[in-house]
């Protein structure tokens, strides 16, 4: 069984579509929305194709209608795609983001599996990254052979005592300084990091079309291009 592993999408349809992996089953691992403008086509995508789905940072923020201050860097960025999309996605789509679930257990070729945006003590805001000890802690009490994270925008392999912990990294905004999109496949229990290259001028192209603010688009375009964090960077938020 061929399993795909997609996180963080960011609302990025470009990125998301340039991934031509087949798959026996999708799992997702939260954040659809949000720094990108094309919102709508990855909801669909994920409607459609994902076997699970789970709620990130981001999808809730959308769907709730939290307010924030634009800030600045990323925290700016948010904001103002979060506008974007309350002015552009349909009550079907933000019904879904609503009650897209925290956290979910199944089972799948006879292997077990935990899904998280974030990490189990704080299920969509926690950043934890490559530190094997917090993590052991935080999955204290958890069974599953492979336990599913996204959120850092960092891929990610740790084996926890014979759990497998895997972050796919980012499809829509990668941080680990490679542009292209990010993904994972688990096939007969085995783990593989991919990349897919994608149009990250047309990407940019359509947040102008969008009507998206000079500003946020600069920022957006400097993490893109980069696969990092925004030249024009305040501290960092996931």
């Amino acid at each position: 069984m061929k399993i795909l592993l997609l996180a963080d999408i960011h609302a990025n349809w470009v990125a998301l579509s340039a991934i031509r992996e087949s798959f026996d089953a999708c799992l997702f691992l939260g954040d659809l929305v949000e720094y990108g403008t094309q919102p709508a086509p990855c909801i669909d995508w994920v409607r459609t194709n994902a076997h699970v789905a789970i709620r990130g940072n981001h999808d809730h923020s959308t769907a709730q209608r939290v307010s924030t201050s634009s800030g600045a860097g990323c925290r700016r960025l948010a904001a103002a795609t979060r506008a974007q999309h309350a002015a552009t996605l349909s009550p079907t789509h933000l019904k879904f983001l609503a009650r897209l679930p925290v956290t979910t257990t199944l089972s799948l070729d006879g292997k077990s599996f935990y899904l998280v945006h974030a990490t189990p003590r704080d299920p969509m805001d926690e950043y934890l990254g490559n530190d094997p000890q917090a993590w052991t802690q935080r999955l204290s009490g958890i069974e599953a052979d492979f336990v599913c994270v996204g959120h850092t925008h960092l891929p990610l392999q740790l084996d926890l005592n014979g759990r497998q912990l895997i972050n796919p990294g980012s499809v829509g905004q990668p941080r680990d300084g490679d542009p292209r999109a990010a993904y994972a496949v688990i096939e007969d229990g085995k783990v593989s990091f991919r990349r897919a290259e994608y149009d990250i001028d047309a990407v940019i192209e359509q947040m102008r079309e969008s009507g998206l603010d000079a500003d946020s688009i600069a920022i957006a375009e400097d993490m893109l291009r980069t696969g990092g964090r925004p030249i024009r960077s305040e501290p960092f938020t996931p």
